[in-house]
Protein backbone atom coordinates (compact mmCIF):
# COMPACT_ATOMS: atom_id res chain seq x y z
CA UNK A 1 0.00 0.00 0.00
CA UNK A 2 2.70 2.64 1.30
CA UNK A 3 5.01 1.63 -2.09
CA UNK A 4 1.84 2.32 -4.27
CA UNK A 5 1.48 5.90 -2.59
CA UNK A 6 5.54 6.58 -3.15
CA UNK A 7 4.40 5.81 -6.38
CA UNK A 8 1.48 7.96 -6.96
CA UNK A 9 3.95 10.95 -4.94
CA UNK A 10 7.00 10.08 -7.06
CA UNK A 11 4.90 9.97 -10.56
CA UNK A 12 2.59 13.33 -9.78
CA UNK A 13 6.11 14.99 -8.77
CA UNK A 14 7.68 14.32 -12.23
CA UNK A 15 4.91 14.92 -14.23
CA UNK A 16 4.81 18.24 -12.70
CA UNK A 17 7.75 18.86 -12.62
CA UNK A 18 8.29 17.86 -16.68
CA UNK A 19 5.01 19.97 -17.75
CA UNK A 20 6.95 23.08 -15.51
CA UNK A 21 10.03 22.28 -17.54
CA UNK A 22 8.43 21.89 -20.77
CA UNK A 23 6.81 25.60 -20.58
CA UNK A 24 10.23 27.36 -19.28
CA UNK A 25 12.14 25.64 -22.08
CA UNK A 26 8.97 26.91 -24.78
CA UNK A 27 9.38 29.92 -23.26
CA UNK A 28 13.03 30.80 -23.34
CA UNK A 29 12.99 29.21 -27.10
CA UNK A 30 9.85 31.14 -27.91
CA UNK A 31 11.78 34.12 -26.79
CA UNK A 32 15.34 33.35 -29.14
CA UNK A 33 13.10 32.55 -31.81
CA UNK A 34 11.71 35.77 -31.80
CA UNK A 35 14.78 37.68 -31.29
CA UNK A 36 16.45 35.81 -33.81
CA UNK A 37 13.72 36.54 -36.07
CA UNK A 38 13.44 40.03 -35.19
CA UNK A 39 16.80 40.64 -35.85
CA UNK A 40 17.04 38.78 -39.63
CA UNK A 41 14.09 40.96 -40.62
CA UNK A 42 15.79 43.89 -39.60
CA UNK A 43 18.89 42.99 -41.43
CA UNK A 44 16.29 42.29 -44.50
CA UNK A 45 15.42 45.88 -44.44
CA UNK A 46 18.83 47.58 -44.13
CA UNK A 47 20.10 45.55 -46.64
CA UNK A 48 16.98 46.52 -48.59
CA UNK A 49 17.25 50.30 -47.58
CA UNK A 50 21.06 50.30 -48.37
CA UNK A 51 20.54 48.78 -51.67
CA UNK A 52 17.97 51.66 -52.48
CA UNK A 53 20.40 54.39 -51.68
CA UNK A 54 22.86 53.28 -54.06
CA UNK A 55 20.48 52.72 -56.90
CA UNK A 56 19.16 56.46 -56.85
CA UNK A 57 18.66 57.05 -60.70
CA UNK A 58 15.44 55.07 -61.60
CA UNK A 59 16.43 55.59 -65.35
CA UNK A 60 19.87 53.01 -65.08
CA UNK A 61 19.40 50.19 -62.72
CA UNK A 62 22.22 49.01 -60.99
CA UNK A 63 25.13 48.10 -62.52
CA UNK A 64 26.57 44.32 -62.27
CA UNK A 65 28.66 42.70 -59.81
CA UNK A 66 31.52 44.67 -60.06
CA UNK A 67 28.79 47.97 -58.92
CA UNK A 68 27.69 45.76 -55.99
CA UNK A 69 27.78 46.80 -52.41
CA UNK A 70 29.84 45.43 -49.70
CA UNK A 71 27.79 42.90 -47.60
CA UNK A 72 26.86 44.37 -44.25
CA UNK A 73 28.35 43.09 -41.12
CA UNK A 74 29.80 39.75 -42.75
CA UNK A 75 25.87 38.62 -43.83
CA UNK A 76 25.87 36.60 -46.51
CA UNK A 77 23.75 38.35 -49.10
CA UNK A 78 22.56 39.24 -52.41
CA UNK A 79 19.94 40.92 -54.13
CA UNK A 80 17.77 39.95 -57.49
CA UNK A 81 16.02 43.05 -59.31
CA UNK A 82 13.03 41.99 -61.97
CA UNK A 83 10.60 42.96 -63.93
CA UNK A 84 7.44 42.78 -63.56
CA UNK A 85 7.42 39.46 -65.03
CA UNK A 86 9.54 38.44 -62.43
CA UNK A 87 12.48 38.26 -65.14
CA UNK A 88 16.28 38.47 -63.34
CA UNK A 89 17.17 42.19 -65.08
CA UNK A 90 20.19 42.37 -62.22
CA UNK A 91 22.07 40.64 -59.89
CA UNK A 92 23.76 42.60 -57.23
CA UNK A 93 26.34 40.12 -55.04
CA UNK A 94 29.98 39.43 -54.13
CA UNK A 95 29.26 35.94 -55.04
CA UNK A 96 30.32 35.01 -58.50
CA UNK A 97 27.23 31.74 -58.75
CA UNK A 98 25.84 30.63 -61.44
CA UNK A 99 22.22 32.28 -63.25
CA UNK A 100 20.76 28.81 -62.26
CA UNK A 101 21.11 29.70 -58.46
CA UNK A 102 19.53 32.19 -58.47
CA UNK A 103 16.77 31.17 -60.46
CA UNK A 104 16.42 28.48 -58.06
CA UNK A 105 16.16 31.09 -55.23
CA UNK A 106 14.02 33.23 -56.87
CA UNK A 107 11.33 30.32 -57.75
CA UNK A 108 11.80 28.97 -53.73
CA UNK A 109 11.06 32.75 -52.76
CA UNK A 110 8.18 33.20 -55.33
CA UNK A 111 6.67 30.13 -54.41
CA UNK A 112 6.21 31.51 -51.04
CA UNK A 113 3.44 33.85 -52.12
CA UNK A 114 4.36 36.37 -49.61
CA UNK A 115 6.76 39.85 -49.60
CA UNK A 116 8.64 37.96 -46.75
CA UNK A 117 9.56 34.42 -45.81
CA UNK A 118 11.95 31.93 -45.17
CA UNK A 119 13.29 28.34 -47.05
CA UNK A 120 15.35 26.06 -47.19
CA UNK A 121 18.04 25.17 -50.28
CA UNK A 122 20.13 22.33 -50.15
CA UNK A 123 21.73 22.29 -46.89
CA UNK A 124 21.33 26.05 -46.48
CA UNK A 125 18.57 28.24 -44.82
CA UNK A 126 17.66 31.43 -46.48
CA UNK A 127 15.42 34.54 -45.91
CA UNK A 128 13.76 37.15 -48.38
CA UNK A 129 12.26 40.30 -48.56
CA UNK A 130 10.30 41.72 -52.02
CA UNK A 131 9.60 45.30 -52.43
CA UNK A 132 8.23 46.94 -55.38
CA UNK A 133 11.50 48.68 -57.47
CA UNK A 134 10.50 50.89 -60.23
CA UNK A 135 9.07 48.76 -63.26
CA UNK A 136 9.87 45.29 -61.50
CA UNK A 137 10.97 44.04 -58.05
CA UNK A 138 13.78 43.64 -56.13
CA UNK A 139 14.57 40.98 -53.77
CA UNK A 140 17.14 40.60 -50.95
CA UNK A 141 17.80 37.38 -49.92
CA UNK A 142 19.91 36.80 -46.87
CA UNK A 143 22.04 33.69 -45.26
CA UNK A 144 19.92 32.27 -42.00
CA UNK A 145 21.69 28.96 -41.68
CA UNK A 146 23.99 30.04 -38.95
CA UNK A 147 20.78 31.88 -37.37
CA UNK A 148 18.72 28.54 -37.81
CA UNK A 149 21.87 25.86 -36.26
CA UNK A 150 21.55 28.37 -33.08
CA UNK A 151 17.79 27.39 -32.88
CA UNK A 152 18.34 23.75 -33.89
CA UNK A 153 20.96 23.34 -31.07
CA UNK A 154 18.94 25.14 -28.44
CA UNK A 155 16.16 22.20 -29.30
CA UNK A 156 18.66 19.71 -28.92
CA UNK A 157 20.52 21.45 -25.74
CA UNK A 158 17.26 21.27 -24.13
CA UNK A 159 16.32 18.03 -25.05
CA UNK A 160 20.04 16.81 -23.06
CA UNK A 161 18.97 19.02 -20.59
CA UNK A 162 15.82 17.73 -19.90
CA UNK A 163 16.75 14.27 -19.89
CA UNK A 164 19.82 14.81 -17.43
CA UNK A 165 17.06 16.40 -15.34
CA UNK A 166 14.74 14.44 -15.25
CA UNK A 167 16.93 10.99 -14.08
CA UNK A 168 18.04 13.61 -11.19
CA UNK A 169 14.82 14.47 -10.33
CA UNK A 170 13.77 11.30 -10.78
CA UNK A 171 15.88 9.96 -8.05
CA UNK A 172 15.60 13.53 -5.90
CA UNK A 173 11.91 12.65 -5.78
CA UNK A 174 11.88 9.44 -4.93
CA UNK A 175 14.06 9.73 -1.89
CA UNK A 176 11.33 13.13 -0.65
CA UNK A 177 8.72 10.39 -1.42
CA UNK A 178 10.27 7.86 1.09
CA UNK A 179 10.77 10.91 3.12
CA UNK A 180 7.28 12.05 2.76
CA UNK A 181 6.00 8.35 3.13
CA UNK A 182 7.93 7.74 6.50
CA UNK A 183 5.77 9.49 8.84
CA UNK A 184 2.45 8.15 7.65
CA UNK A 185 3.70 4.89 7.39
CA UNK A 186 5.13 5.31 11.36
CA UNK A 187 1.58 6.73 12.38
CA UNK A 188 0.13 3.95 10.23
CA UNK A 189 2.04 1.29 12.38
CA UNK A 190 1.24 3.51 15.28
CA UNK A 191 -2.12 2.99 15.08
CA UNK A 192 -2.21 -0.51 14.28
CA UNK A 193 0.01 -1.44 17.27
CA UNK A 194 -1.90 0.81 18.99
CA UNK A 195 -5.39 -1.18 17.88
CA UNK A 196 -3.49 -4.30 18.75
CA UNK A 197 -2.10 -3.22 22.49
CA UNK A 198 -5.64 -1.86 23.58
CA UNK A 199 -7.76 -5.08 22.06
CA UNK A 200 -5.31 -6.62 24.41
CA UNK A 201 -5.57 -4.95 27.44
CA UNK A 202 -9.41 -5.00 26.88
CA UNK A 203 -9.27 -8.75 26.38
CA UNK A 204 -7.72 -9.53 29.90
CA UNK A 205 -10.53 -7.80 32.06
CA UNK A 206 -13.38 -8.95 29.60
CA UNK A 207 -12.10 -12.92 29.87
CA UNK A 208 -12.06 -12.40 33.82
CA UNK A 209 -15.49 -10.92 34.06
CA UNK A 210 -16.93 -14.09 31.67
CA UNK A 211 -15.24 -16.41 33.63
CA UNK A 212 -16.78 -14.86 37.05
CA UNK A 213 -20.23 -14.67 35.48
CA UNK A 214 -20.24 -18.67 34.38
CA UNK A 215 -18.71 -19.44 38.07
CA UNK A 216 -21.86 -17.30 39.28
CA UNK A 217 -24.24 -18.49 36.57
CA UNK A 218 -22.90 -22.11 38.14
CA UNK A 219 -23.63 -21.47 41.43
CA UNK A 220 -27.43 -20.37 40.99
CA UNK A 221 -28.98 -21.67 44.15
CA UNK A 222 -26.14 -20.05 46.49
CA UNK A 223 -26.76 -16.59 48.01
CA UNK A 224 -25.45 -12.96 46.68
CA UNK A 225 -23.89 -12.90 50.06
CA UNK A 226 -21.70 -16.06 49.42
CA UNK A 227 -20.92 -15.31 45.96
CA UNK A 228 -19.64 -11.89 46.81
CA UNK A 229 -16.36 -12.17 45.95
CA UNK A 230 -17.11 -13.15 42.40
CA UNK A 231 -19.40 -10.00 41.91
CA UNK A 232 -16.36 -7.69 43.44
CA UNK A 233 -13.85 -9.42 40.90
CA UNK A 234 -16.26 -8.21 38.34
CA UNK A 235 -16.43 -4.79 39.97
CA UNK A 236 -12.81 -4.94 39.98
CA UNK A 237 -12.26 -5.57 36.04
CA UNK A 238 -14.83 -3.30 35.23
CA UNK A 239 -13.83 -0.62 36.73
CA UNK A 240 -10.14 -0.87 35.41
CA UNK A 241 -11.88 -1.29 31.68
CA UNK A 242 -13.61 1.51 32.83
CA UNK A 243 -9.97 3.70 32.97
CA UNK A 244 -8.67 2.11 30.51
CA UNK A 245 -11.43 3.66 27.79
CA UNK A 246 -11.64 6.69 29.89
CA UNK A 247 -7.47 7.20 29.22
CA UNK A 248 -8.24 5.83 25.47
CA UNK A 249 -10.90 8.71 24.89
CA UNK A 250 -8.94 10.95 27.13
CA UNK A 251 -5.97 10.58 24.55
CA UNK A 252 -7.98 10.81 21.12
CA UNK A 253 -9.72 14.70 22.64
CA UNK A 254 -6.18 16.11 23.23
CA UNK A 255 -4.43 14.34 19.80
CA UNK A 256 -7.82 14.92 17.20
CA UNK A 257 -10.21 17.03 18.66
CA UNK A 258 -10.82 20.31 17.41
CA UNK A 259 -11.80 21.84 20.65
CA UNK A 260 -9.04 23.94 22.12
CA UNK A 261 -8.65 24.03 26.08
CA UNK A 262 -8.99 26.92 27.51
CA UNK A 263 -5.45 28.72 28.69
CA UNK A 264 -5.17 30.78 31.15
CA UNK A 265 -2.34 32.35 33.45
CA UNK A 266 -2.29 30.49 36.56
CA UNK A 267 0.35 29.82 39.47
CA UNK A 268 2.27 26.88 38.91
CA UNK A 269 3.03 26.65 42.37
CA UNK A 270 -0.04 25.76 43.97
CA UNK A 271 -0.60 23.54 41.49
CA UNK A 272 2.22 20.95 42.17
CA UNK A 273 1.52 22.00 46.13
CA UNK A 274 -2.17 20.01 45.52
CA UNK A 275 -1.15 17.19 43.62
CA UNK A 276 1.77 16.87 46.48
CA UNK A 277 -1.01 17.51 49.42
CA UNK A 278 -3.28 14.71 47.18
CA UNK A 279 -0.38 12.23 47.09
CA UNK A 280 1.18 12.21 51.05
CA UNK A 281 -1.51 9.77 52.04
CA UNK A 282 -0.36 7.27 49.39
CA UNK A 283 3.04 7.92 50.10
CA UNK A 284 3.14 7.45 53.80
CA UNK A 285 1.31 4.36 53.19
CA UNK A 286 4.04 2.92 51.10
CA UNK A 287 6.76 3.91 53.55
CA UNK A 288 8.31 6.16 51.11
CA UNK A 289 9.62 9.61 52.35
CA UNK A 290 8.26 12.54 50.30
CA UNK A 291 10.54 15.33 49.98
CA UNK A 292 9.99 18.86 47.63
CA UNK A 293 11.41 22.46 47.02
CA UNK A 294 8.63 24.34 45.46
CA UNK A 295 9.41 27.93 44.51
CA UNK A 296 6.56 29.94 45.38
CA UNK A 297 3.94 31.68 42.43
CA UNK A 298 5.70 30.40 39.97
CA UNK A 299 3.22 31.70 36.82
CA UNK A 300 2.68 30.04 33.79
CA UNK A 301 -0.19 29.89 30.83
CA UNK A 302 -1.98 26.84 30.34
CA UNK A 303 -4.94 25.01 31.49
CA UNK A 304 -4.34 24.26 35.09
CA UNK A 305 -6.11 20.88 35.64
CA UNK A 306 -4.41 19.09 33.23
CA UNK A 307 -0.66 20.32 34.27
CA UNK A 308 -2.41 19.18 37.63
CA UNK A 309 -2.89 15.71 35.82
CA UNK A 310 0.47 15.51 34.72
CA UNK A 311 1.85 16.55 38.38
CA UNK A 312 -0.76 13.24 39.54
CA UNK A 313 0.70 10.85 36.72
CA UNK A 314 4.61 11.29 37.38
CA UNK A 315 4.20 11.01 41.43
CA UNK A 316 2.08 8.34 40.67
CA UNK A 317 4.62 6.59 38.39
CA UNK A 318 7.28 7.43 41.27
CA UNK A 319 5.26 5.96 43.97
CA UNK A 320 4.95 2.66 42.20
CA UNK A 321 8.63 2.17 41.36
CA UNK A 322 9.82 3.72 44.16
CA UNK A 323 11.65 0.85 46.53
CA UNK A 324 10.34 0.58 50.01
CA UNK A 325 11.84 2.75 52.78
CA UNK A 326 12.99 4.70 49.26
CA UNK A 327 12.94 8.68 48.63
CA UNK A 328 10.84 10.74 46.25
CA UNK A 329 12.18 14.26 45.70
CA UNK A 330 9.77 16.60 43.87
CA UNK A 331 11.88 20.33 42.64
CA UNK A 332 9.64 23.61 41.35
CA UNK A 333 12.12 26.18 39.84
CA UNK A 334 12.07 29.06 37.87
CA UNK A 335 14.43 30.34 35.48
CA UNK A 336 14.57 32.99 32.68
CA UNK A 337 13.05 31.57 29.86
CA UNK A 338 10.93 28.49 31.53
CA UNK A 339 9.80 26.58 34.64
CA UNK A 340 11.39 23.37 35.25
CA UNK A 341 9.20 20.66 37.21
CA UNK A 342 11.48 17.57 38.56
CA UNK A 343 10.17 14.45 40.09
CA UNK A 344 13.15 12.13 41.20
CA UNK A 345 12.40 8.53 42.59
CA UNK A 346 14.56 5.44 44.18
CA UNK A 347 14.41 2.23 42.43
CA UNK A 348 15.76 -0.44 39.69
CA UNK A 349 15.69 2.50 37.14
CA UNK A 350 15.14 2.24 33.75
CA UNK A 351 17.59 0.30 31.32
CA UNK A 352 19.29 2.14 28.18
CA UNK A 353 16.81 0.20 26.04
CA UNK A 354 13.46 1.77 27.28
CA UNK A 355 14.43 5.16 27.79
CA UNK A 356 13.87 5.67 24.36
CA UNK A 357 10.51 3.90 24.56
CA UNK A 358 8.79 4.81 28.19
CA UNK A 359 6.78 7.60 26.50
CA UNK A 360 5.19 5.12 24.12
CA UNK A 361 1.63 3.88 24.51
CA UNK A 362 0.88 0.63 26.23
CA UNK A 363 4.79 0.66 27.18
CA UNK A 364 5.94 -1.15 30.51
CA UNK A 365 9.32 -1.70 31.27
CA UNK A 366 7.53 -4.35 34.02
CA UNK A 367 4.30 -5.43 32.56
CA UNK A 368 3.52 -8.19 35.60
CA UNK A 369 4.38 -5.26 38.17
CA UNK A 370 2.71 -2.82 36.12
CA UNK A 371 -0.81 -4.80 35.53
CA UNK A 372 -0.59 -5.30 39.22
CA UNK A 373 -0.56 -2.15 40.09
CA UNK A 374 -3.41 -1.22 37.65
CA UNK A 375 -1.87 0.54 34.80
CA UNK A 376 -2.00 0.45 31.01
CA UNK A 377 1.41 2.52 29.99
CA UNK A 378 -0.99 5.28 29.23
CA UNK A 379 -0.02 7.92 31.87
CA UNK A 380 3.59 9.11 30.57
CA UNK A 381 1.92 8.92 27.07
CA UNK A 382 -0.69 11.38 28.41
CA UNK A 383 1.63 13.51 30.47
CA UNK A 384 3.82 13.79 27.00
CA UNK A 385 0.86 14.99 25.11
CA UNK A 386 -0.17 17.87 27.36
CA UNK A 387 3.63 19.27 27.98
CA UNK A 388 3.66 19.45 24.18
CA UNK A 389 0.29 20.89 23.53
CA UNK A 390 1.65 23.88 26.78
CA UNK A 391 4.93 24.21 24.43
CA UNK A 392 7.07 22.85 26.86
CA UNK A 393 9.35 19.58 26.83
CA UNK A 394 9.38 16.29 29.25
CA UNK A 395 12.50 13.78 29.97
CA UNK A 396 13.38 11.72 31.65
CA UNK A 397 17.09 10.45 32.81
CA UNK A 398 17.59 7.36 35.27
CA UNK A 399 20.50 5.43 36.94
CA UNK A 400 20.30 2.11 37.32
CA UNK A 401 19.56 0.87 40.64
CA UNK A 402 19.90 3.90 41.86
CA UNK A 403 17.29 6.67 40.53
CA UNK A 404 14.78 7.61 38.13
CA UNK A 405 14.56 11.65 37.37
CA UNK A 406 11.44 12.96 35.14
CA UNK A 407 12.12 16.60 34.25
CA UNK A 408 9.27 18.89 32.73
CA UNK A 409 10.11 22.79 31.19
CA UNK A 410 6.91 24.36 30.54
CA UNK A 411 7.36 27.88 29.10
CA UNK A 412 7.10 31.31 31.62
CA UNK A 413 4.92 34.11 31.06
CA UNK A 414 6.36 37.54 30.34
CA UNK A 415 8.93 36.76 32.95
CA UNK A 416 6.97 36.39 35.98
Amino acid sequence: MFKKLRNKFLILNLIIITVMMMISFASIYLITYNNVHTDIDRELYRISELNRKTNENPNHPPPGVENAPPPPKRSVSFTLITDSEWNIINISSIFDMDTSFYETVKKAALSQHTETGTFKLEDNYWAFITKPYFNGYRTVFLDITPQQGILTNLIYTFLIVAFIMLIFIFFISRFFANKSIKPIKEAFDKQKQFIADASHELKTPLAVINTNIDVLLSNGEEGINSQSKWLYYIKSEAERMTKLTNDLLYLAQIDYSDIKMIFANFNLSETIENVILTMEAVTFENNILLQYEIEPDIITYGNSEQIKQVGMILLDNAVKYTNRKGIIYISLKKYPNNSVLSVTNTGEGISEEHIDKIFGRFYRTDKSRTRAGGGYGLGLAIAKTIIELHGGKISVKSVLRESTTFRVELPRVNNL
